[in-house]
């Protein structure tokens, strides 16, 4: 008789039914309980989780700048303690916790296949953007030009401009990026290759995943796991396997954690690296941590953004006031109706669901506790163009008449190039923690405009959908 293969999955209740959203209910209950013991019980007595859930998410960023912002450091403590406690290692002969997932033997090591580039590594700061390549002077303008649409943080282009000003950055020739999710459109592989790194490729067993992610190789080296006939790995079944093969290769590492799956498997994707994560770094102590933020999501914004914003709606046409007034109230409300700093921008798309809102928070606690005693890199990722955006007709329309509302949408190559140039100059230059933790969220963030633009994002999208849906594709 064949035994069922150790699975990652969520905890099973009384019934033995595993549920994400009692998972998703209770860890966001348990990260707020010390900090706002009654936002954490409404969290609890939500009687609808996958429509509610957005409230309870907003009260995760606002609880965390309670006590001058250190809050944030205790619910991201509290918060990733709950998931690595509930989430379950299961194999025949019972559940057992994350952490033994790890630890477990693997039936059989993974094998390695290479792909060596041939071209000289890329030595200048180079952003594709709208069919132009955009170096030197032309890069600065684009830069400034962010900046003053309030597509961009100052601190984003001030940190691309300092790459582009110490070329030696970019040799990667001493850098290994364990890629998890290698095959993501807004991932930094190519980048990392075009500048002569080595990655570490870790996705699932597709051919033609695997045959997009070789023709990418131009200088540096790809490396994958391999067990069958196609490279690849499914994390939640091979973990101890993979953690055995990463450790295997010599150098500092950096763990980018790039992962994607729909539905309930992205908090379990985002639980498995977070662990891979701990364990790597228990083992080698240098290790580094990569992320990329979802700009829709809630965010405590820094005072310079909630004015702009404010300014903008103080201005905004007799239209858009007549619009408000006949749609009830119900559209084009101000992104930030208080002056105060920050400011909290709630640009969470409730459509996007419960468990793909916890595996991005989960990937933000990772790096806030992680700044304090180590490296890491972080950055919000502006909208993007992507496959998985574009096959949502309505969401798709709502980036096309983005625009209208000062929102700019980027291309897959333009934010990903952007997002790998952040990554270099934090991995370059770390820097310590801030004494709030949601200052360093803010840092470099590259938003598209959402926390600058006048509208609160949810009063606006359904107008932007609207207007995309007439515009010519």
């Amino acid at each position: 008789m064949d035994h069922p293969a150790p699975l990652i999955d969520f905890p099973s209740d009384e019934t033995g039914r595993r549920s994400s959203t009692a998972f998703g209910r209770a860890v966001v209950a348990d990260a707020l309980r010390s900090v706002d013991p009654a936002a954490a019980a409404a969290a609890e007595r939500e009687p609808d989780w996958r429509r509610g859930y957005p409230r309870h998410f907003k009260a995760l960023v606002e609880a965390g700048l309670a006590a001058g912002g250190t809050a944030g450091y205790e619910i991201a403590e509290a918060g990733l303690a709950s998931v690595q406690a509930r989430i379950r290692y299961r194999r025949d002969d019972g559940d057992f916790a994350l952490a033994q997932a790890l630890m477990a033997a693997p039936e059989r090591p993974l094998e390695t296949v290479e792909v060596k580039g041939t071209d000289r590594p890329r030595t200048e700061v180079v952003l594709p953007y709208r069919g132009e390549l955009l170096r030197g002077d032309a890069l600065q303008r684009r830069l400034d030009a962010w900046v003053a649409a309030g597509s961009i943080e100052e601190s984003c282009a001030d940190a691309v401009r300092e790459v582009a000003e110490s070329p030696d950055w970019l040799d990667l020739s001493d850098q290994t990026l364990v890629a998890a999710g290698a095959g993501t459109e807004m991932g930094p592989v190519g980048s990392f290759l075009d500048w002569g790194g080595t990655v570490l490729a870790l996705d699932l067993p597709r051919e033609d995943l695997w045959q997009r992610l070789r023709k990418k190789v131009t200088a540096g080296r790809l490396l994958a796991p391999v067990s069958g006939e196609t490279p690849g790995v499914d994390l939640l079944n091979d973990l101890s396997a993979v953690a055995q093969w990463v450790l295997g290769f010599d150098g500092r590492l950096i763990l980018g954690n790039y992962v994607y799956a729909p539905g309930g498997a992205y908090p379990l994707l985002a639980a498995a690296v977070d662990a891979l994560g701990t364990h790597l770094r228990q083992h080698r102590h240098d290790t580094a941590l990569a992320f990329l933020a979802t700009p829709t999501d809630v965010y405590a914004a820094p005072g310079t953004a909630v004015t702009q914003s404010r300014e903008r709606y103080a201005a905004r046409s007799a239209r858009a006031r007549l619009g408000a007034v006949v749609s009830g109230g119900r559209l084009l409300r101000p992104n930030y109706p208080y002056d105060t700093a920050p400011g909290i921008n709630d640009s969470l798309v409730p459509q996007q669901g419960p468990n793909y809102a916890l595996a991005k928070r989960i990937h933000r606690w990772r790096s806030t506790l992680t700044r304090r005693d180590g490296v890491v890199s972080f950055a919000v990722a502006p909208p993007t163009r992507t496959r998985s955006v574009l096959s949502n007709r309505l969401l798709a329309a709502a980036y096309a008449g983005a625009h209208l509302f000062d929102v700019e949408i980027f291309e897959p190559e333009t934010a990903s190039r952007l997002m790998a140039l952040l990554l270099v100059h934090q991995i370059r230059k770390p820097r310590s923690a801030a004494p709030s933790a949601w200052e360093d969220e803010a840092v470099a963030a590259a938003h598209g405009g959402l926390w600058r633009t006048a509208y609160h994002p949810r009063t606006a999208l359904p107008l932007a959908a609207v207007r995309g849906l007439a515009l010519p594709r």
